[in-house]
């Protein structure tokens, strides 16, 4: 099975597009899951498909913004599985408005996801991580932590910020055996950029559909003119947690719209 197999990932955000395709990347290789979101019946049916894949899955429901609620799941995890080597941090929120639609309410709402959020998932690991000198920590981030892009400062400011941190604790942990990186999805058809107030939406030109738009936007910032998969993503996640030497490292997946 590989060099995953039984090995044991804790994935937040489990639930969503890209999560699911991590831990089913991961099960496929043999690998134990610990299937983490904000709600237990997000993860409930994928640790099926888990299962089917013939690995070990346990669903639990974490607040990633409070870290007692987070320390417990890490706990709960190593004490069902025995050991924690890989952590993804990968639970999020998107949100979309110009600076006059975003209040304070909401940029609090999305930098304590997307920025405490991983702060404090990457502090829960390593407390496990440090006595066993090995692990690889993962923290999702985006092209919108390399790049200003308009109607997402709330956005974008949060996912800069986990770049920031991810170069930071890599450089605190470089002699501990733990590699820290950062993965940055490109453009997912889905979320955030298509349907009805979405980015694509968002930034239609005169006289343009949703689709129109989503299509002129794919071609124009995208160099290979395509929008990225999930699967694309997780693809590079079971890359980076296979590499003992890329730490501090914020890696895009988006077909060269960030080269």
């Amino acid at each position: 099975m590989g060099k995953f197999s039984n090995k044991t990932i804790f994935i937040t955000g489990a639930g969503g597009g890209i999560g699911k395709a991590i831990a089913l990347a991961f099960a496929k290789k043999g690998a134990n899951i610990a299937l983490v979101d904000v709600k237990k019946e997000y993860v409930d049916s994928l640790v099926e498909e888990v299962q089917a894949l013939g690995s070990k899955a346990l669903a639990l429901a974490v607040d990633v913004t409070d870290y007692q609620s987070v320390r417990d799941a890490v706990s709960e995890t190593v004490a069902f599985f025995g050991t924690l080597d890989i952590a993804v941090n990968n639970a999020g929120v998107v949100g979309i408005g110009s600076i006059e639609e975003i209040d304070e309410q909401e940029w609090d709402r999305v930098l304590s996801v997307n920025a405490k959020g991983v702060f404090i998932c990457t502090k829960a690991v390593l407390e496990v991580m440090k006595p066993q000198k090995s692990g690889a920590i993962i923290n999702t981030a985006s092209i919108a932590g390399k790049m200003g892009m308009a109607h997402l400062s709330h956005y974008v400011a949060s996912k800069f910020a986990v770049i920031g941190f991810t170069n930071s604790i890599a450089k605190e942990v470089a002699e501990t055996g733990i590699t820290v990186n950062a993965i940055c999805p490109g453009i997912i058809g889905t979320g955030m950029w298509r349907g009805e107030g979405g980015i694509a939406d968002r930034w239609k030109q005169p006289g343009e559909t949703e689709a129109q738009s989503w299509e002129r936007n794919k071609k124009s910032l995208i160099p290979q003119g395509t929008d990225q998969s999930a699967e694309d993503i997780a693809d590079a996640v079971l890359f980076i947690a296979s590499a003992p030497h890329i730490t501090g490292q914020a890696i895009a997946v988006d077909g060269g719209m960030t080269m």
